[in-house]
């Protein structure tokens, strides 16, 4: 080590002793109980270790027409657009407190965006009962927060998120099905 001045040495030395120390330290972080009792058993795999996935959504329900439509289940809260052709869509939905009543109906309005007669500022508002006390629609609240509605309030909007109420606007226009099951 001839021409290494001894300081760097020394240093050098000072860092790898410590770096040493400091691994060992960090093995011996836990129970002093623990390194003298067996090693662990191998994990075994069991059912519940596996991820699950999330069930499949309900089917469209029997009964409710064919071909292209809306289904909307007041039981389940729950809506299925029912397209032409491709795949179903189904989500759940917060109905409002004057609920629609079981029957076909037919779109009879869109409108873009409004005021719900909760004074909800919403958007992709479909229309397609009218009760003897307001309209029934579905909405996205413009700010995509959907809420139970104030039980003092009569309203008949049925509301999800943007993205669900889309799917109903993209696959309406007046006059399409809407089937209202118990």
């Amino acid at each position: 080590m001839s021409g290494i001045p001894s300081t760097v040495v020394v240093s050098g030395l000072t860092v790898a002793a410590l770096a040493v120390v400091s691994a060992l330290a960090i093995q011996a972080n836990g129970s002093p109980a623990a390194a003298h009792l067996a090693p662990p058993a191998p994990h075994k795999a069991t059912a519940s270790a596996k991820p699950s996935a999330p069930p499949p959504p309900p089917p469209v329900p029997p009964h409710s027409d064919t071909g292209k439509r809306i289904v909307y289940s007041l039981s389940q809260q729950r809506v299925w657009v029912v397209p032409r052709t491709g795949p179903v869509s189904t989500f759940t939905v917060t109905p409002g407190t004057v609920p629609a009543q079981p029957g076909t109906y037919f779109v009879g309005d869109r409108k873009p965006v409004s005021t719900g007669s909760d004074g909800v500022k919403i958007e992709h508002v479909v229309f397609f009962e009218f009760t003897a006390e307001t309209w029934v629609a579905f909405s996205a609240p413009a700010d995509d927060k959907v809420v139970k509605p104030d039980s003092s309030l009569r309203t008949g909007a049925i509301r999800a998120h943007r993205a669900d109420i889309t799917k109903i606007w993209n696959n309406t226009v007046r006059g399409s099905t809407v089937v209202v099951l118990k």
